[in-house]
């Protein structure tokens, strides 16, 4: 034997591949090692192999199946039936194994023989590829997923392990099945492997995220007292979170007070901090103050963030006595506040009123050296705005603008709100050329408050001088002045006024629809349906303003009250034919008018259209048709169990209420029942006397047109129209 070969242990290192040469590949995983090593070649790839020759299939196959087939790097030439559709691209990170599992599942949609057929050719599915194939995107139906979780844990020699129930416990959750997944620790009990606290935490985590909060307690609850789980701090601390995240801090302090305190946990800075936070939000700051005692007795003073937290949240929700509490609790503490804290309470301090108090903080800001933001200028200008101090707003604004601060549009809107309310016009009128001067642009608050003024003032001139100062800015000038009539109207009893606004504005040619729309409603608010009519009117004259459906749901009600119900169901109809919805006011106002006017028949008729339309129809009218369907019964009594029920809920009894009872029984039974109901209602006291012989009226005019309307339907069947035409003409 040669020299070299005695001395040396190990083969000589075989030379490296050329580019040209494709590398050889080892059967476990990946390519050969390129160093000399006597022990197993290092994996550079989680990918298997591609092996060239075929498994021998369980059962006979039409193709035979290659694993190569199944691998996106493989360089083999591709079979001659190659598989079916493309999986996603999530799935080219996963094994070729677990790509064919999903590949057959997906294609099949339906667990049967033909899955099976494929998982046959695989000699074993070990449990980290049934994690893999689990844990898959996106996730296999229940329907997939279960099947093949039982089915993998019948293979021989195979056992679930913990990440197996894991992933499936998590499938389950993702495909919205929480009570299936609270059922996968009864499944790992009945296969040997009894549940830990992590199956504990991944069920809590999963119902957590999916905003199930007391889904986790309640199998928190239960594997604690079948399993005898002790979960640890942090456990507890995710379920106090998620518990309160959702807004149940009682359920969140019963756990603390109970399982937490009986497994005899020590609090750690964490779980007062989510406790306290979870009180903070509800407002229960007497609650907040003792959790805050014991969590300096026990563990640590809290620092500035948790207070920071604590005031935020109550700061959100308006509770400022709250807030000044915790900003004495952390004073006592020493904690040194940062400017978000001060921020956060003087923000909150001038919404609710109490100006002084955040002057006094924003002046210790100051005094302190802190970087002020522009939102405390802008809640400091709010707050004196609001208490008309409206000098100390524009000292606010220019101490901003000193410290080389640009204030927004909503701070000049408040101003110049505010100035506007105390009468300084020419004031806030230069607040708006500065507003254009800086290149913002005006909004509806910016010119509104303007344009008002000068018509309380009768300023026109300065009034249309502004309008069209907006127009030559390429605004729109409509949207600004439906805007202005909106203000301008809400402040009560200036209807004249507006109207010659109005006048003015159509002569320079400023209007719209919209516009006609506010005064008409205005109108008939205050009472003047038949100005409002007149401007309807005018616009039906008009080319250029034809009324919209808001226009006719308006006017409907106006020509109901005064008793135009036929050109209210003009308008309705007109409405309908543009396949336009009437507003439930409209429907309501119209069904009355038809009841005045004793059109039963077409008052029911409107109720169910009007409940076939609209998602959110009056009480009154579903009722209606519950009357009319119990008619059908021909029972009174039980027409006037409903009447009993409705005046227990609070719903007034009301003319179509009335008017269905008459239809129902004139139309399923006869005119007796219908009396027999006004009788009881007269006994009981909620029909008076009156109101009794009025519907007895109703009732009898209402059989006198259905008598009416037989008697032509008779005519009409035995060809007697000519008879029914001359009797009525005699001319």
């Amino acid at each position: 034997m040669p020299p070299s070969e005695t001395t040396s242990p190990l083969p000589p290192p075989p030379p490296p591949p050329s580019p040209s040469t494709p590398r050889k590949h080892y059967f476990y995983w990946g390519h050969r090692a390129l160093r000399r090593s006597p022990h197993r070649p290092i994996v550079h790839s989680h990918l298997l192999s591609r092996l060239k020759a075929p498994l021998k299939p369980s059962k006979p196959s039409s193709l035979p199946f290659s694993l190569s087939d199944w691998d996106p790097h493989s360089t083999s030439p591709p079979p001659p039936c190659p598989p079916p559709s493309s999986l996603p691209l999530s799935d080219r990170r996963l094994s070729p194994l677990a790509r064919f599992i999903l590949s057959s599942l997906r294609r099949h949609n339906r667990w049967g023989p033909e899955i099976l057929a494929d998982l046959s050719k695989l000699r074993h599915v070990p449990p980290p590829l049934v994690c893999e194939v689990l844990r898959s995107r996106p996730p296999l139906p229940p329907s997939l997923s279960t099947p093949f979780f039982l089915w993998a844990g019948k293979q021989k020699h195979f056992r679930h392990d913990y990440a197996s129930f894991n992933a499936f416990a998590h499938l389950l959750s993702l495909t919205r099945q929480p009570g299936l997944a609270d059922q996968v620790p009864d499944l790992m009990h009945m296969h040997g492997k009894p549940p830990t606290e992590k199956q504990l935490d991944v069920l809590v985590k999963l119902h957590s995220q999916t905003g199930h909060p007391l889904r986790a307690l309640e199998i928190f609850r239960r594997m604690r007292a079948e399993y005898g789980i002790k979960p640890r701090v942090f456990l507890y601390n995710r379920l106090f979170e998620a518990l309160i995240r959702r807004g149940h801090v009682d359920q969140a302090l019963s756990v603390y007070n109970n399982e937490f305190r009986e497994d005899g946990l020590k609090e750690e800075a964490i779980t007062f901090t989510i406790l306290v936070k979870g009180l903070s939000r509800a407002g229960r700051v007497e609650e907040v103050v003792e959790l805050l005692e014991r969590m300096r007795s026990q563990v640590c003073k809290p620092d500035v963030f948790a207070y920071t937290a604590m005031v935020k949240l109550m700061a959100d929700r308006g509770n400022m006595d709250g807030c000044l509490r915790i900003w004495d609790e952390m004073k006592r503490d020493g904690v040194e506040i940062d400017a978000m804290g001060y921020a956060t309470m003087v923000s909150g301090l001038c919404k609710v009123g109490k100006v002084d108090k955040g002057l006094e903080l924003f002046n210790e800001m100051k005094r302190k050296s802190m970087v002020i933001d522009r939102s405390v200028y802008g809640a400091l200008i709010e707050g004196f705005v609001g208490q008309a101090r409206v000098g100390e707003a524009c000292g606010v604004l220019q101490e901003m603008m000193d410290k080389d601060y640009r204030a927004d549009l909503g701070i000049y809107d408040t101003l110049i709100l505010g100035l506007c309310n105390v009468g300084r016009v020419d004031k806030a009128y230069k607040l708006f050329e500065i507003v254009v001067q800086e290149g913002l642009k005006p909004g509806l608050k910016t010119v509104s408050p303007l344009l008002v003024l000068y018509a309380d003032k009768g300023h026109m001139d300065l009034f249309f001088k502004l309008v069209d100062r907006v127009s030559n800015l390429g605004l729109l000038v409509i949207d600004y002045l439906t805007d202005f009539l909106k203000l301008f109207l809400d402040k009560g009893e200036k209807e004249m006024n507006a109207l010659k606004i109005f006048d003015e504005m159509k002569e320079k040619g400023y209007c719209s629809v919209g516009i006609y729309n506010i005064l008409i409603e205005s109108l008939y608010k205050l009472k003047e349906r038949k100005m409002a009519i007149s401007l309807f009117e005018e616009m039906k004259r008009s080319e250029k303003y034809l009324p919209d459906s808001d226009t006719y749901s308006l006017i409907i009600p106006c020509f109901v009250e005064e008793g135009g119900v036929r050109e209210a169901c003009s308008c309705y109809n007109s409405l309908i034919e543009s396949s336009y919805t009437p507003t439930v006011n409209a429907y309501c106002s119209l069904a009355k008018g038809l009841c005045k006017i004793v059109e039963i028949d077409l008052a029911i008729s409107l109720v169910r259209d009007c409940l076939g339309n609209l998602t959110s129809g009056p009480m009154e009218f579903k009722y209606a048709l519950t009357i009319v369907n119990v008619c059908k019964t021909k029972k009174p009594d039980k027409v006037v169990d409903v009447l009993d029920e409705m005046i227990e809920l609070g719903y007034p009894l009301e003319d179509i209420t009335f008017c269905a009872i008459i239809h129902g029984f004139c139309k399923y039974a006869s005119s007796a029942e219908a009396r027999k109901v006004f009788s009881v209602l007269r006994e009981q006291g909620v029909l008076t006397e009156a109101n009794f012989i009025a519907y007895e009226e109703i009732l009898n005019e209402h059989l006198k047109k259905v008598t009416a309307g037989l008697v032509i339907s008779g005519l009409k069947f035995f060809g007697l129209e000519s008879e029914l035409k001359w009797a009525t003409n005699p001319d």
